[in-house]
């Protein structure tokens, strides 16, 4: 049995002599290592966060004592060590382990996490709730410098300066968060590290107390005076934290002792470590971010880029039409929150370099920056995730519909994302976007339509939100040049066979919002009915939406995005405004959080794959699709 074997929890861990700790760690890692490259997932960081987990539950008591991880996409050491190394061939699978801290999963997630920068707010509410009920837990934030960069790690910083509470932070400097991080801050920390002066004065005062304790004092003042000239320290003192470090955290016995001493102090207190993603395995050292999130791979060659020819994906189609057309319009600007590579933006940033602005982890400012510039006559467009825009709501609504601003929101990772679960499903945006005064909101059913749907929006004078999922799209032939399709229309892309030769409205018609399209056509082949692609949420084209109502006898809305105030919530509301009671089916992601796994499967728990909806509309309408094409009826 190997040490790792022998953790089953914590408490085993604990009872460890600590010599052999760095045996414990480099077993940890080296499983972390070959359980992703089965899996797939988040490595990089993962491995990053080896000596600094092993540090934490071995000094603090967990799962009593509470730690916080901030985004969460670091706590793959976290979950071995707790309970679930046994499991971690089932991460981010349907029924398996969650890529993220989830309280439901285990007493050891204190909070569930997987957006940056909530850390040390629900850190500190916990803190504040063992003052107030008397008990004598710690709580402790971990927090990446990419998370630190956002509003919430300081609106929270400045809260629990002036807090009666005993709260750690924990700062894990690892100068990456998913693109490179970008900011004031972060190069203030990058020159802090780099800084040989701090270095030597903070060995000063160990280098005189081991040959004269007495002067203890002056040590202590001269390193104070040496870190208000030369280290951030003074930024996060002046919000009432104790500052600590920098340390080596992949040194256990710089770590362990630091965190012992910290346990007796009481008030907040702020530890900064220096961590190197993909530590220990080289490959992921060198490109940390290609890392960051592979899928399977064999950890002995690393990633090895497919030779088959794949269709482009939505992202890449995004990226492709951004620089088109900033070729094209010198007014256009590209604005990302931290995510360069998941938006497609790289080549972008390469082409249009002082039309590009990576934000860093700050979606309210990234919209309101792009406002900003939308004042000046540019046209800003914003590539953010749709999970992401919901931080960003109230600047949305706020700074940018009711001042009309023409701003371009291309939201990527619409719809389910599979393995990174609800976190980061896009499943609200049609819903919380389309009841915004002055909002338009497209909705593509393939590549070719996104990228002329993107240059439709780009040409408006208000604001458009352009969603598309995550991933490849149905491969359709991609048409040239920078072409637009008209504002706020839809299109018939099949009419039944059964015709209106009487003139009476006959059969269900199916409206299609996205790139459900596809297998809603699918199903409307085994129906006999007619599906027509809506491209837009907001407007809704009513004029094709009351003329299809009236040759059909039922209209059934498909949708990849919550039932709940979405597209077929428009249609119902379309027909009640225009006095047309017509039976509606309205398809979508129901009234729950889906967590994670593979999309397709789903989608298809959802009912939204062809057989699925085929099956829906068969069960509210059955006679009226037996009597609209009864030669098609399948049995069985």
């Amino acid at each position: 049995m190997t040490l790792l074997e022998s953790i089953n929890d914590p408490a085993d861990l604990r009872a460890l002599p600590r010599t052999q700790l760095s045996a414990v760690a480099a077993e940890l890692r080296a499983f972390v290592l070959d359980s992703v490259s089965r899996t797939g997932g988040h490595l990089s960081s993962n491995l990053g966060t080896v000596e600094l987990t092993v540090a934490l539950h071995y000094v603090f008591n967990t799962p009593y004592d509470r730690l916080v991880w901030d985004v969460g996409h670091q706590t793959y050491p976290h979950k071995i060590l707790t309970g679930r190394r046994d499991r971690m061939d089932s991460l981010r699978q349907i029924g398996g382990l969650s890529g993220f801290p989830q309280r439901s999963e285990s007493e050891y997630d204190t909070f569930g996490t997987a957006h940056s920068s909530t850390s040390i707010s629900a850190a500190l509410g916990m803190a504040m709730a063992a003052r107030l009920k008397g008990e004598n837990r710690h709580a402790v934030a971990i927090i990446g410098d990419g998370a630190m960069s956002a509003g919430m790690a300081f609106e929270a910083l400045n809260n629990a300066g002036v807090a009666d509470c005993n709260l750690l932070v924990i700062l894990n400097d690892n100068d990456m968060s998913i693109s490179p991080p970008v900011g004031a801050l972060n190069r203030y920390l990058a020159q802090l590290m780099s800084g040989q002066f701090y270095a030597a004065a903070k060995n000063v005062g160990k280098n005189v107390l081991k040959v004269a304790p007495p002067l203890f004092e002056l040590a202590k003042r001269f390193e104070e005076g040496a870190k208000g000239l030369v280290v951030p320290a003074t930024l996060f003192e002046k919000f009432g934290f104790n500052y600590i470090g920098p340390i080596d955290g992949h040194d256990l016995e710089s770590l362990i002792p630091t965190l012992e001493n910290i346990k007796h102090l009481k008030g907040p207190q702020f530890l900064h470590v220096v961590t190197r993603k993909g530590q220990g395995y080289k490959l992921a050292e060198a490109d940390p971010v290609a890392y960051h999130g592979p899928g399977k791979f064999d950890p002995a060659v690393g990633l090895v880029k497919s030779s088959a020819v794949s269709k482009p994906t939505f992202t890449q189609v995004f990226g492709q039409w951004l620089c088109d057309m900033a070729q094209q319009d010198s007014r256009l600007v590209g604005i990302t929150p931290a995510m360069r590579e998941g938006s497609g933006m790289v080549e972008f940033e390469k082409r249009f370099p002082n039309r590009y602005f990576d934000v860093g982890i700050a979606e309210q400012h990234a919209v309101t920056f792009a406002a900003g510039l939308a004042t000046e006559g540019l046209k800003p467009v914003v590539a953010i995730y749709s999970t992401f825009l919901q931080r960003g709501y109230d600047q949305l609504i706020h700074d940018v519909a009711i001042q009309q601003l023409p701003v371009v929101f291309a939201l990527d990772r619409a719809g389910l994302v599979g393995a990174d679960g609800s976190t980061h499903a896009g499943a609200y945006d049609i819903a919380f976007l389309r009841c915004i005064p002055n909002l338009s909101v497209a909705c593509p059913s393939d590549e070719n339509e996104c990228r002329k749907l993107l240059t439709t929006a780009f040409g408006q004078d208000l604001p458009v939100a352009v969603r598309y999922p995550r991933g490849a799209g149905a491969g359709v032939a991609m048409e040239p040049g920078l072409q637009s399709l008209p504002f706020g229309k839809g299109e018939v892309r099949r009419r039944r066979a059964g015709g209106l030769d009487d003139g009476a409205s006959k059969g269900v018609a199916i409206l299609a919002f996205g790139t459900l399209l596809h297998p809603a056509l699918k199903a409307a082949e085994r129906l006999d009915a007619t599906v027509i692609d809506m491209r837009w949420a907001k407007p809704l084209d009513t004029e094709l939406l009351l003329s299809i109502a009236q040759q059909h006898e039922a209209l059934v809305t498909v949708e990849e995005g919550a039932l709940l105030g979405g597209a077929g919530s428009a249609v119902g509301e379309a027909l009640h405004a225009a006095h047309v009671l017509k039976p509606l089916l309205q398809l979508g992601l129901r009234d729950e959080f889906i967590e994670h796994g593979d999309p397709a499967r789903l989608l298809a728990l959802q009912g939204l794959d062809a057989a699925g909806i085929e099956a829906s509309i068969r069960a509210r309408f059955g006679a009226l699709v037996e009597r609209a094409a009864p030669a098609l009826k399948i049995v069985g």
